[in-house]
């Protein structure tokens, strides 16, 4: 394992371990010394790799997938990225309540979540977009089009909707 790779596992360690509130002493205190806090320190360091069993099984303590902690890879090199999807809160509330409910609701839910409260714009994920399809009880692509004449959604969201259908 590459140095550079232990580094990008063990941030991703790290991230976790933080999300989840922890310090690399609750981590032992936690697992009941399963865990010891100088050994997931120095995974999180690059200082000591780890094998693919521990990794899993330190996953699992996490309660995450195996792929959450692996460093991300880029499939077919420097492809680039789809657009971001960016919903225009503020187009938002011009939109007809009755067709924008259920899209202010779940805006609303994702803030809340994040505690992201700049009001202007919000970010969601391909995930959210076929969520809302659902909702809609449209295909994400068609979704996409009534957004975007809405004007919450740029018209190159349709590109990260091909890019994710293609």
């Amino acid at each position: 394992m590459s140095s550079d790779y232990a580094k990008q596992l063990g941030a991703k360690l790290r991230a976790i371990r933080t999300q989840q509130g922890l310090s690399l002493h609750g981590v032992e205190e936690k697992s009941q010394g399963r865990w010891k806090a100088v050994v997931v320190g120095s995974y999180e360091r690059g200082d000591r790799a780890v094998t693919v069993q521990r990794l899993a099984e330190l996953a699992d303590f996490y309660g995450v997938p195996v792929q959450e902690l692996l460093p991300g890879t880029t499939p077919g090199g420097a492809a680039e990225p789809p657009p971001k999807l960016v919903l225009d809160l503020e187009r938002l509330s011009q939109v007809p309540p009755e067709k924008a409910g259920p899209l202010q609701r779940y805006a609303a839910t994702i803030q809340s979540q994040r505690g992201d409260y700049n009001g202007k714009v919000l970010s969601i994920r391909q995930d959210d977009l076929r969520t809302l399809a659902v909702i809609y009880d449209q295909s994400p692509s068609v979704l996409t089009e009534q957004l975007i004449a809405w004007g919450v959604l740029d018209a190159d969201a349709r590109r990260a909707v091909q890019h994710e259908e293609g």
